[in-house]
């Protein structure tokens, strides 16, 4: 069996501390064989430097993906002919840089592709990742056995079409970008590990990250205003995914939702022998 981790979407430096601390000690307790998390709010809750790309990459993670907010930061540009880990949608259109899907090779040797799709209800009109999906899936079938996907979308009924349309060809779909973790995490008939959002690792007394007073303001006024990233209770949101690489299907699949304290209870405690 392959164990593996998917972290919910990374906001700012609260989000990234979290994985700094507690990342070796999660792969630890639970025995991950692969690490995946949504980057795309890392840098101060919009979009991601190079620089944060590699210090996450160095705190453990090893692959990285986005969404609407993956070109917010400029300088990532150049960054993804360089590092073919980080990963923005497959489904935008043609021309755009980077890739959506890369194939990892979790730490007990296994081949794991992840492919990155985004949405289109209430999103940028962008190609169809129904399609997207199905053409990346023939295009690494005989690459890798395992394939888990990050759905980043808003509506919850495209995310949920999305796990019923790749039941059985997939080991996981999780649906990522409204930042609440959802409370449907379940094995699809088929074998597909699901739920419509993993939530979010950041500063949870917020309005989805960001200080709470502009976003009351903004609803209170319409008023343009600044949004800066809040700090106050940070958890980790993130779910477990257990798959057989064998079948390609998954037999688990757990919500994780950790305060800071939580943690650094975990971080004290002893390994777990593998």
């Amino acid at each position: 069996m392959t164990r593996l981790l998917f972290i919910g979407d990374i906001v700012g430096k609260p989000g990234r501390e979290l994985v700094r601390r507690g990342l070796p000690a999660l792969v630890a307790h639970h025995q991950i064989d692969l690490v995946i998390a949504n980057v795309e709010n890392a840098a101060a809750g919009f979009g991601v430097t190079p620089d944060i790309a590699d210090d996450l990459l160095s705190y453990g993670v090893h692959v990285m993906t986005g969404g609407n907010h993956t070109w917010d930061k400029k300088e990532i540009v150049p960054y993804f002919d360089d590092q073919p880990r980080l990963l923005r949608p497959a489904n935008l259109p043609e021309g755009a840089p980077g890739r959506g899907t890369y194939v990892a090779r979790a730490d007990n040797g296994v081949a794991v592709a992840v492919i990155n799709l985004m949405g289109r209800v209430f999103m940028t009109a962008i190609d169809d990742p129904f399609r997207v999906a199905q053409e990346e899936i023939e295009r690494v079938r005989g690459q890798a056995k395992l394939i888990f996907v990050d759905m980043h979308a808003e509506a919850t009924s495209e995310k949920t079409a999305m796990g019923w349309y790749l039941d059985g060809r997939v080991a996981a779909v999780v649906g990522t970008h409204t930042h609440v973790q959802t409370a449907d995490d379940r094995l699809l008939p088929s074998g597909t590990a699901y739920i419509t959002d993993v939530g979010m690792t950041g500063p949870h007394d917020s309005v989805i990250g960001v200080e709470r007073s502009a976003v009351i303001q903004r609803f209170l006024t319409t008023l343009p205003q600044r949004f800066e990233t809040a700090t106050e209770n940070p958890r980790l949101n993130a779910v477990l995914v257990t798959a057989d690489e064998t079948t390609g299907r998954a037999t688990a699949i757990s919500r994780l939702n950790l305060s800071a304290r939580e943690i650094e209870t975990l971080v004290a405690a002893p390994a777990t022998p593998r």
